[in-house]
């Protein structure tokens, strides 16, 4: 993957995932607008992505840092999968150069649910869509507690 010249902070391209052991959440963000877009999500082994469809979101997006969200307990202590998603996001700075940094994810997914719900009904509660607006909530709620 060809390096594009640094972004400043504040005007980067963000790639989040909502990281999971069958489906890891995909989506991108703007630093200068400080929203985000679904994409889809990524098929997973174990927590092990569908490398290939991995490296095309990052072709096509080019982004400046990636953003994987950690699954905390509410008491905000860590669990098994909170280990799985920093192995994931270790996994992708390491295959793809990008510096990566982590999220607390709690109630991302009820979130998402509840957003979808509202704009949808139950059509628009399919898994793919769960994972991929829980990347997005992944991702503003990093830009909100990086730009407070």
């Amino acid at each position: 993957m060809s390096k594009s010249p640094k972004k400043a902070i504040g005007q980067r391209t963000i790639i989040g995932f909502d990281f999971g052991k069958k489906f890891i959440g995909v989506a991108v963000g703007q630093e200068i607008t400080g929203s985000a877009s679904p994409l889809g999500s990524i098929k997973a082994n174990d927590g092990i992505p569908h490398w290939e469809s991995l490296a095309s979101y990052l072709t096509e997006w080019q982004p400046d840092l990636i953003v994987v969200g950690l699954p905390l307990n509410m008491d905000g202590s860590e669990q098994q999968l909170t280990k799985d998603a920093r192995k994931f996001g270790n996994r992708v700075a390491g295959r793809f150069g990008l510096k990566v940094e982590f999220q607390d994810e709690r109630l991302t997914t009820a979130d998402a649910k509840e957003q979808l719900f509202s704009r949808g009904g139950y059509k628009n509660l399919k898994k793919d869509n769960i994972d991929a607006e829980s990347a997005r909530l992944i991702i503003e709620s990093f830009f909100e507690q990086t730009y407070q």
